[in-house]
Order: structure tokens, then C-alpha cells, then sequence
């Protein structure tokens, strides 16, 4: 398309749905335009490099030029995207769709469409209806912690709010989150009770490794804690138990670690509690 078009708005537009990310509409576009999505996103920003870089990264301007093309609000745009979400909780967003909410897409007039919540590697339930997700494959697989249930919720919650930076507690959610899938110290554990590579969390949630171990599912590292349907709400309730404890239980769950490990988890528990001290810092100067 010439660059004399660039911030004309396309012919016929198509209304985003609940929710979707902004590359699901742009991509809905270019099926409707039959353009492959990167020809019709290089229409609207010549200076784009992909479609997830807009998702996690587009700036004011980018917002406002997506928004004249596509005749709505700037606003709008970038609540597509993940831009307000902190760059380390990118961590807990996925590359493609993981979930799926069973209600909305049987509502939806496009099964195309790609959803944020379906790639935030922290829900439980649907940001549009609060149904339970489902796995991707739409396999129906009960988790093994529905007994933590209640607890989870309060861990997506904080994650959330982390997220749409409304409010962080003593510590950050998602550095919780590395620090109970560090590996642990296995001479901690009964000989009848080690598996391959305990984690943390298994202090937090003792049958956590017990059920992992059993079912044979690998468990991803603290880098990029993205942990299957069933078995997040044991990482969500670890979360909001840590939370709730507060900083005093850094110091028990440490003497568990060993070697490299001991040290990469008191580096980021230091940064853990200086951050927090900076917050509380800039909390009691905006008080004065």
C-alpha cells in the first residue's frame, strides 16, 4: 500500500471483540483485506518490526496513528495491548494462545480472535465472564489443588493488580513466583518423597511434588513461570501464602536452596526487599 495512505482510514472496519489483542484485530483485518497481517500492520506503522512488538511495546504515537486508521480512540488501542504491564511481569505472557474461555468462544463470531486473557499465564477465569479456562486443546483436565482454590484467586488478584499497576504489596507477584520455582535443596526431602528437581514450592504446598512427580509434567523455570491450567493454582495459592506471611518467611525458605541456587535466590530476594524498601520510601514522601 503506498505510504500517501498511511493515515487514511481503512474502507470497511471490523469491530474489535471483548477483550481482543491488538494483533487478533489487525490480523482479523488483513484475512478480510486477503494481506498477510504484517503487510496490513507496516500499512498503519512503517517502522514496526512484528505484531507482538505493538502488543507489549506501542507507544502513544503508534496508538494514535492505529487509532485514525481504524477510526476509534486512542484509548482503545492501547487497551489491546500489554503496554501498561510491567516489563517483568512479560514473563507470564505467553508467545501464542494458551487457554481458552468455553462461554466466550461459543459467543464469538470469529473463532480467529485472540483474546489478552488467553495468553496471561497467570488467569484462572476469564477476565470477560469469570469462567474457568480452559487448556488450549479444550482438554477438560480437573486440577489436582482444587483445594487451594479459593487461595489461587487471591493470587490471580494480585497479579492482576500488579499488572494494571493498581496496587503491589510487600513484594512483587511475579518475583514470588521465581522464587518458588527455584529449585530446592532435595536433601531437605524424605528419600521416599525426591523427585528430579524439587522447587520451593514444595515447602509452601508439600504435596506439590508428590502430584508433579506422579503426572510427569516438566515444570518450567522461575525465568518463564508459565505453568499449565492444572497445575496453577498451586503457584497462584504459593503466591498469596508468601504474600500474606510477609518477608520473614524469605529467610526460611532460603536456608532450602543450595549452591548456585542459594546464591541466584538471596540476589533476588535482595532485590525483593530493596524494591520494596524504595516503594515505601515514595509512599511516605507522597504522604508528607
Amino acid at each position: 500500500m503506498p505510504r500517501t495512505m498511511i493515515n487514511r482510514c481503512l474502507p470497511v472496519l471490523l469491530p474489535p471483540a471483548p477483550d481482543e489483542l491488538l494483533s487478533s484485530w489487525i490480523s482479523r483485518h488483513a484475512a478480510f483485506y486477503a494481506l498477510p497481517p504484517f503487510a496490513i500492520l507496516l500499512h498503519c506503522l512503517p517502522e514496526a518490526t512484528s505484531l507482538r512488538g505493538v502488543d507489549l511495546h506501542l507507544t502513544d504515537n503508534q496508538a494514535i496513528r492505529l487509532a485514525q486508521i481504524f477510526a476509534t480512540n486512542p484509548r482503545v488501542v492501547r487497551g489491546m495491548t500489554f503496554v501498561n504491564v510491567p516489563q517483568t511481569s512479560h514473563r507470564l505472557i505467553a508467545v501464542k494462545p494458551i487457554q481458552t474461555c468455553p462461554n466466550c468462544v461459543q459467543s464469538a463470531d470469529d473463532a480467529t480472535t485472540v483474546t489478552r486473557a488467553q495468553l496471561l499465564g497467570w488467569r484462572l477465569c476469564c477476565s470477560s465472564c469469570g469462567s474457568p479456562l480452559r487448556d488450549r486443546n479444550d482438554h477438560v483436565r480437573p486440577s489436582p489443588f482444587c483445594s487451594y482454590w479459593s487461595v489461587a484467586l487471591r493470587g490471580e488478584e494480585l497479579l492482576d493488580a500488579e499488572a494494571e499497576s493498581r496496587f503491589q504489596p510487600w513484594a512483587s507477584p511475579i518475583d514470588i513466583a521465581r522464587l518458588l520455582l527455584m529449585r530446592r535443596n532435595p536433601k531437605t526431602l524424605r528419600p521416599e518423597k525426591r523427585i528430579g528437581s524439587p522447587r520451593i514450592l514444595g515447602i509452601i504446598v508439600p504435596e506439590f511434588e508428590a502430584i508433579v512427580a506422579k503426572s510427569r509434567i516438566s515444570l518450567p523455570s522461575g525465568a518463564s513461570p508459565i505453568l499449565p491450567l492444572s497445575l496453577r493454582p498451586v503457584l497462584l495459592a504459593g503466591i498469596a501464602i508468601v504474600e500474606r506471611a510477609g518477608p520473614a518467611i524469605l529467610e526460611m525458605l532460603h536456608a532450602h536452596t543450595l549452591g548456585e541456587n542459594r546464591t541466584r535466590f538471596g540476589k533476588l530476594v535482595a532485590q525483593v526487599l530493596t524494591q520494596n524498601q524504595i516503594s515505601t520510601g515514595s509512599e511516605q514522601l507522597q504522604l508528607i
